[in-house]
């Protein structure tokens, strides 16, 4: 079952509105329009979280950032390595 909508006027640069209308598809520009605003609360949300952590226990230094990112590489690899070897 999908969540009660409203109805809400917003305003914006028309050029952003035309690129969005454009590329909304057939589920069409409010669709468009929500998908982009709960992308951006999940990333202040995303953000809020990273402040909280950071003022529990430091900020996150760049090499570790990249460590994560090296894991999750590696993980990807890993992961489709072994689909490939399932098929």
């Amino acid at each position: 079952m999908s969540e009660p909508t409203g109805k809400y006027s917003i305003t914006m640069p028309r050029d952003i509105a035309e690129a969005a209308k454009a590329r909304s598809g057939p589920s069409g520009l409010s669709a468009y329009v929500a998908a982009a605003v709960a992308r951006q609360i999940e990333r202040d949300n995303l953000n809020e979280l990273i402040a909280v952590a950071e003022a529990e226990h430091g900020p996150i230094t760049d090499e570790e950032v990249q460590t994560l990112r090296d894991q999750l590489h590696q993980a990807r690899r890993e992961q489709t390595h072994s689909g490939a070897d399932a098929a």
